[in-house]
């Protein structure tokens, strides 16, 4: 690691101030991409980087809500079920050809092989339970898709970070073989070298035809790059990346949030705090003797100072949140913000009601550095014990957390969820049958009729409306307390502005170098 980093540091003082005035920068990934083929053998390194080469019909605003991306504008048939997409003019691919429905149509295709091996086909071939039955192509500028039946999630499925955005390809993204060679994609930038281990080039591409949108939002809005050239480095190292960071061998990179207050003190780097709609919160298995008694989760609840564990896990950045939609939504409303009350004295009156005896209850959890796991554990254990509760825990590799969370072999346990963007996936996480999912921990058979009927329907009031009915139940249920969503603690060097990331990934097309 040593060698690594004095590696690092002879690239900075090999590139000079020449690199300080070019449009050029380095972002740190904290391991290697899997591959450049957007939705196939990914994960979040591989699409934060092949989603700068790469554009959908749709994409994320930062509100999670849908908007067109490389369609200019999308309809949909009056039953629900067809959906009209009108292609952007002048969008042409890294290789000069311009883009097409017929485009589309070869992309598309493509995904719904299998050989293909997307991780999202089956989202879209009957097996999840929405089937795209029909794609077509009236003109040059306009594909229609046909469901088998409504679903308000069409959309959010094919912007899906994890779907590669469901990217348009052109076809010379494959050798003549057919096998994958490279993106040939409309994005901000172009493909330029991957070396294995070390790192991933990219380039502007001159031709760019930015979406609408005077600065970046979420994955759509302004995205006209200044920068010429983005290297992204693999650091694995958290120190590492520090190092680097205040030396200026890298210009991005995401650090530990214990290093925020140390790397602000610099003179040379910026580190704050960027949301994400990953949900921490304490499980509860609600066929377990003890907790399987509603009063006894709600004295837990009411024994939870939320403010002070948040404070406390986020170094104080972090802000409480009760609900199953994240506070970035648009669906964030007066009723998603009302939580549990810090009350010792009702927690205590619970727990009487309940008719607790003093019995264990053991908490789990884990020691990652990126999750509040244990430290959430640990306050969550002392204010248990204030009120009179024989709160343990127990600490576990994270893969042995994993399993046991899966099969739904525990009491209580400090969990944290990756994010979903809409909120009735969101809610889709935690429920459902318990028969079938173990890993589910609300099984309430009309709660799931009231998350189909908010995947299925989508004008936005009435969504709005299932979703305050789900937190309603929810808080008084208390089948897991949510106490509040992701951060994620990010650096940059003061030459560079605009490299905000989004949900955990880097995003640098919005980035401008400013100065040395």
């Amino acid at each position: 690691m040593t060698r690594f980093l004095a590696a690092l540091l002879g690239m900075a003082l090999a590139a000079g101030a020449a690199t300080a005035s070019a449009q050029s920068i380095t972002v740190a990934l904290n391991a290697d991409i899997r591959s450049t083929n957007p939705g196939v053998n990914r994960d979040d390194n591989t699409d934060a980087v092949v989603l700068h080469m790469v554009e959908g019909l749709v994409g994320y605003r930062a509100n999670g809500s849908v908007a067109p991306l490389l369609a200019e504008s999308v309809e949909r048939s009056d039953d629900g079920k067809t959906y009209s997409f009108r292609l952007r003019q002048g969008v042409t691919f890294h290789n000069g050809a311009p883009l097409t429905s017929a485009d589309v149509l070869w992309s598309w295709n493509r995904y719904m092989d299998p050989k293909t091996d997307w991780r999202c086909r089956s989202d879209f071939d009957g097996r999840n339970g929405l089937k795209v039955e029909k794609v077509e192509a009236p003109d040059d500028r306009t594909v229609t898709m046909t469901l088998d039946h409504a679903s308000a999630l069409f959309l959010d499925a094919l912007a899906r970070t994890d779907c590669g955005g469901t990217a348009i390809l052109h076809k010379d993204s494959l050798k003549p073989d057919g096998s994958w060679d490279k993106p040939v994609g409309t994005g901000p930038f172009r493909f330029g070298e991957w070396r294995r281990g070390e790192y991933v080039t990219v380039s502007r591409f001159d031709g760019y035809q930015s979406p609408p949108g005077d600065k970046p939002d979420g994955m759509v809005g302004a995205k006209r790059t200044a920068l010429a050239s983005v290297k992204f480095l693999v650091v694995p190292d958290a120190s590492t990346a520090k190092a680097a960071l205040a030396s200026g061998a890298v210009d991005v990179a995401q650090v530990l949030e214990t290093d925020v207050p140390e790397l602000n003190k610099t003179k040379t780097v910026e580190a704050g705090f960027f949301p994400s709609t990953t949900k921490h919160t304490f499980l509860f298995q609600t066929r377990d003797p003890l907790l399987g008694n509603v009063k006894l989760r709600q004295a837990i609840a009411a024994s939870l100072d939320i403010p002070q564990l948040v404070a406390a896990v986020s170094n104080g950045e972090g802000k409480p949140n009760n609900s199953g939609v994240p506070v970035t939504s648009a669906y964030y409303d007066a009723v998603q913000a009302k939580g549990y009350a810090y009350d010792p004295a009702k927690a205590k009156a619970l727990l009487k009601e309940a008719g607790y005896k003093g019995e264990p209850i053991k908490i789990i959890a884990n020691k990652r550095v990126h999750v509040p796991s244990f430290n959430a554990a640990v306050i969550a254990q002392a204010m248990m014990q204030a009120v009179g509760i024989n709160a343990q825990i127990e600490v576990l590799e994270w893969v042995t957390q994993l399993d046991r969370y899966n099969t739904g072999n525990y009491q209580m346990m400090s969990f944290s969820y990756s994010g979903r963007l809409d909120p009735a996936l969101s809610y889709e996480q935690f429920s459902g049958p318990k028969d079938s999912q173990p890993r589910k921990v609300w099984d309430d058979p009309a709660v799931q009729d009231l998350i189909t009927k908010a995947s299925t329907i989508s004008d936005e009031a009435q969504r709005q409306a299932v979703f305050d009915e789900l937190h309603k139940r929810q808080m008084e249920a208390t089948p897991l307390i949510i106490f509040s969503n992701g951060q994620e603690a990010w650096a940059h060097t003061k030459r560079v502005q605009g490299a905000d990331p989004w949900e955990g990934k880097a995003r640098v097309w919005g980035a401008r170098v400013v100065g040395n």
